[in-house]
């Protein structure tokens, strides 16, 4: 079959594996900097993602200053206490183990941003679903987090942070969405599985259990009713 690709199989197969072999890096992170230039290639990358009207909503925020990151760790040592209360019994040993991030042990950190009040784009798109400016934030996390793995560079994304102080930390104003906090830069190595499999925290879902054709599958809310 003739298709428009002009990707030769080795480079499909390059794609397919920067997907399967990404990981959300949270140790291991090396001191050595990335060159500039690196940076601002993996940048490019996520500034190529698709964006609803082409608004481009997305901030970058390179964070290298150790008081910076340090303000972020404490609000992520704070905001992981509360999320420890909420758990019980193995479950919380089990979170308590696992490590959740790498803010001070990586050379550098990102913050991505999404302006979604910017009038580029002309509102293409968003009158009817004004949350697609966020999709476009996400699109470029993940462009950026692919690009990352095929460079040898590891990404560890950092949730259990307090939106209010995150944006006191980092200046970001009331109409600026903090979208992802990134821990960036070289690893001693990419693990073999997510680190939440191993930790036997959870474990993936096969494909076919989250794929229905023409409408909404109801076996998907009675299998949320059972756990």
């Amino acid at each position: 079959m003739t298709t428009a690709s002009d990707f030769d199989e080795r480079a499909r197969e390059a794609v397919y594996r920067a997907i399967r072999e990404r990981r959300d890096v949270r140790r291991g992170f090396l001191s050595e900097p990335m060159p500039d230039e690196l940076l601002l290639r993996l940048l490019e990358a996520a500034h190529n993602a698709p964006s609803v009207g082409l608004m481009q909503p997305w901030r970058f925020i390179v964070v290298r200053d150790l008081g910076v990151r340090q303000a972020v760790h404490k609000i992520f040592l704070d905001a992981n206490q509360q999320a420890l209360a909420g758990y019980e019994g193995e479950r919380q040993q089990s979170y308590a183990n696992m490590k959740l991030e790498g803010i001070l042990e990586a050379p550098q950190n990102l913050c991505i941003v999404c302006d979604s009040q910017s009038s580029q784009g002309h509102q293409l798109g968003r009158r009817t679903m004004p949350e697609t400016a966020l999709y476009s934030v996400v699109c470029a996390v993940q462009n950026l987090w692919l690009a990352a793995r095929a460079e040898g560079i590891g990404i560890g994304w950092v949730s259990i942070l307090e939106p209010t102080l995150l944006r006191c930390a980092l200046k970001i104003p009331e109409h600026v969405t903090p979208v992802a906090y990134l821990c960036i830069g070289y690893v001693e190595a990419f693990a073999a599985e997510p680190d939440l499999e191993r930790a036997g925290w959870e474990k993936r879902t096969p494909l076919k259990s989250v794929l229905s054709f023409d409408q909404y599958d109801r076996d998907w809310d009675e299998g949320r009713k059972d756990q």
